[in-house]
């Protein structure tokens, strides 16, 4: 396929880019008016049709037009698509978007996944970081009021989070730091996963059920960690842009897009294919993500870190005829601005 000419590339690349400007098949003349290819449109009808024999291209009904198969789109992709360069100005606003909020790791990544909504004109997403692989370097529990407690975890990445917990008994701030000592000390270095699974296994372990303030403790961090990890999920934004996609325009197919958003689950799982790269754009075309609900969705993505960790992944998903060369660099931008905003004190 990589042996593919030089002009077969050529029709390629016009057939894809005018079905994206207008979600229409695209006939040869239409080609031959718009791209300045040099050969006659009989030329071009020949060429059209050895890329249909290929599995590139495909005609959709009766219409002369074609239209990219998700094969004759992955090989665009990957081989000949010029990605667009962003305009200073595009970046600005990016920047000025993200730049006051991102001392609030929660309003940070709900405003990311807006950027990216608004820029895109798709929906945009952002995975949490995966807090269960992060180690843990303190965790604190400060006395807010009366049965109010408010659990800080600090990870080695450099993430801040915090729980407000509402509990059965009023406990003074003394024994919230004897807590606090020691869990730093038992739990010091271990990943958050591995914390909870001790937490576990610890509240089963009948010996420490005698020791009262080792049992509050764990239950404590236990009840801190269940809603730290509930709310470690995904943000969408702008799941209605995906209606104005002509694709979308049909009930059924509609109400198969909403079904697919309603399951985070599934968009998580495309999005932690992401973190297995260690840097760089990665795009799933439909039925690459072998998940059936999201067949007739395209998602472009990236992972964010803090220094050499991976921290989490955010991306933009709509249907299969996207501007893929103008939504990769919005996508890689907004990933690396992220990154260097996480780098940041708190």
């Amino acid at each position: 396929m990589n042996q593919l000419s030089e002009r077969a590339q050529q029709v390629l690349e016009a057939v894809v880019i005018d079905h994206i400007r207008s979600g229409e098949p695209v006939g040869s003349r239409t080609i031959s008016k718009r791209h300045r290819l040099q050969v006659s449109s009989a030329t071009i009808r020949n060429v059209m049709a050895d890329l249909e024999e290929m599995g590139l291209l495909q005609q959709p009904h009766t219409s002369a037009g074609r239209v990219p198969t998700e094969k004759g789109l992955r090989f665009y992709i990957d081989s000949i698509m010029k990605s667009k360069d962003l305009e200073a100005q595009e970046k600005r606003l990016i920047q000025q978007a993200l730049k006051d909020v991102h001392r609030d790791l929660a309003t940070l990544l709900q405003k990311t996944s807006k950027v990216l909504s608004g820029f895109c004109k798709q929906a945009g997403v952002v995975l949490w970081p995966k807090l269960t692989l992060t180690r843990l370097k303190h965790i604190e529990f400060v006395r807010l009021r009366a049965h109010q407690i408010m659990v800080i975890l600090i990870t080695k990445s450099g993430l801040v989070n915090h729980v407000v917990l509402h509990w059965e008994e009023d406990v003074d701030q003394d024994e919230l730091d004897k807590y606090g000592r020691y869990l730093n000390d038992i739990f010091k270095d271990m990943t958050l996963g591995e914390i909870k699974e001790r937490i576990i296994q610890e509240m089963k372990n009948e010996k420490n059920l005698f020791d009262e303030l080792y049992s509050k403790a764990l239950k404590m961090t236990d009840q801190a960690f269940e809603s730290t990890f509930e709310s470690s999920e995904l943000y969408i934004e702008g799941q209605l842009n995906l209606i104005n996609n002509p694709e979308f325009s049909d009930v059924d197919r509609l109400r198969h897009l909403f079904q697919a958003f309603e399951d985070k689950s599934k968009i998580i799982r495309l999005l932690d294919l992401t973190l297995s790269k260690a840097s760089g754009v990665k795009v799933i075309l439909g039925t690459e993500s072998s998940l059936d609900e999201l067949y007739e969705l395209s998602i472009i993505s990236s992972p964010y870190k803090r220094g050499d960790t991976l921290l989490g992944a955010l991306g933009v998903i709509g249907p299969l005829r996207m501007d893929y060369s103008r939504i990769v660099p919005v996508v890689e931008f907004t990933a690396a601005l992220l990154s260097r905003l996480m780098e940041e004190p708190e």
